[in-house]
């Protein structure tokens, strides 16, 4: 790449930020359900359609006219969806479910990504909350982010677990267990999807997420055969299981945590038990992955201070170091993904053996 190459793509990621606030602000505004249900407004209309002085409105759709997002008659002065038009209200719901995230959780905190990475903590949480610790707690107490978080990660779950069931195998009859399980939805949908006789599903986390996680085993009519384990995963992981589960866990730490954790899930494993883990990749050429755009700055500016996504064979190297034997490691084809999606998932499938 040439320096005035080089150079232009500075230009591209100084522009990022404002570029990203002034789509979300025209879908904040109502200006896009505006046009939607009205096309052909001129901006004086927009303007008093969503409360907002003509002059503004007119300037934030320059770049959405620019991007052929919407379109503009000069004969008419009149606005109308252009490109936006042909997308469908449930592809634009989960688009906007994590620009609301990115907002909420990712920008204001990676003002303070340099001091993170420095300290290895999350200094935007404390600055920003006046919270010691990581996202994952920090959503039980502050609802703007709990509200946020919620929406766009119930919607990743919603089309990762299918997938991830599909690939896994659970015998009849396994004692499996969750690891970080949180409050039982992931125990739920291992028994609801991989049911057999005499299967048993324990939910491992820290205690206080107990009396959730058994009131939704109470509610889905599951409390027969789901159960909860409290306890702390880098002090013990309870033993005799046949399975164990891990997703969305591995990512959150720098490999030595990764270690600790994987090592306690081959002591509780039975021996030929099995260990199946769901998780953000890299593709193994770095110059083809779209994860690498926006999870190293969001786990170390905003989630843990450490960790982040590793390349397939980084997670099947650590698993194999760890003693077990790899029996599946695959990752979802971006060809198959919806277009603007960040994460590709990876899952790796190991057997303790001896």
């Amino acid at each position: 790449m040439t320096a005035e190459a080089t150079l232009a793509r500075f230009r591209e990621y100084m522009v990022g930020p404002a570029r990203f606030m002034n789509l979300l602000s025209c879908f904040e505004l109502g200006i896009i359900d505006a046009l939607r249900e009205n096309p052909g407004m001129t901006a004086v209309k927009l303007g008093a359609a969503v409360g907002a002085k003509p002059d503004a409105v007119e300037q934030l759709l320059y770049l959405l006219i620019k991007e052929g997002f919407v379109a503009y008659d000069d004969a008419s002065g009149e606005y109308s969806l252009d490109s936006l038009e042909d997308v469908a209200d449930a592809d634009l719901q989960r688009v906007l479910g994590m620009m609301n995230l990115i907002k909420v959780v990712t920008l204001r905190q990676l003002f303070y990504l340099t001091d993170s990475v420095r300290t290895g903590t999350l200094v935007g949480l404390k600055e920003l909350y006046g919270f010691d610790g990581d996202l994952y707690a920090a959503v039980a107490e502050h609802k703007d982010l709990r509200e946020t978080w919620a929406r766009a990660m119930n919607g990743v779950t919603a089309r990762i677990d299918p997938w991830f069931f599909d690939n896994i195998d659970v015998p009849s009859g396994s004692r499996v267990l969750d690891l970080a399980g949180n409050t039982g939805l992931g125990a739920i949908h291992t028994y609801r999807l991989k049911a057999s006789p005499g299967l048993r599903v324990t939910t491992f986390d820290l205690p206080e997420k107990e009396e959730e996680s058994l009131r939704n085993f109470r509610d889905h009519g599951v409390d027969e055969y789901c159960s909860f384990i409290g306890g702390d995963v880098f002090k013990s992981v309870p033993k005799g299981f046949d399975v164990v589960l891990i997703k969305h866990f591995l990512d959150m730490f720098d490999k030595s945590e990764v270690r600790k954790i994987l090592d306690g899930v081959y002591e509780s494993l039975n021996v030929g038990g099995q260990v199946h883990i769901l998780v953000p990749v890299y593709t193994e050429n770095i110059k083809d992955s779209c994860t690498v755009d926006y999870y190293p700055s969001f786990f170390l500016g905003c989630a843990t201070g450490q960790g982040g996504p590793q390349k397939l064979s980084t997670f099947r190297d650590w698993l194999e170091e760890c003693g077990f034997t790899v029996t599946k490691a695959i990752a979802q084809t971006p060809a198959e993904l919806p277009p603007d999606a960040l994460p590709i998932h990876g899952i790796l499938c190991a057997t303790k053996t001896a």
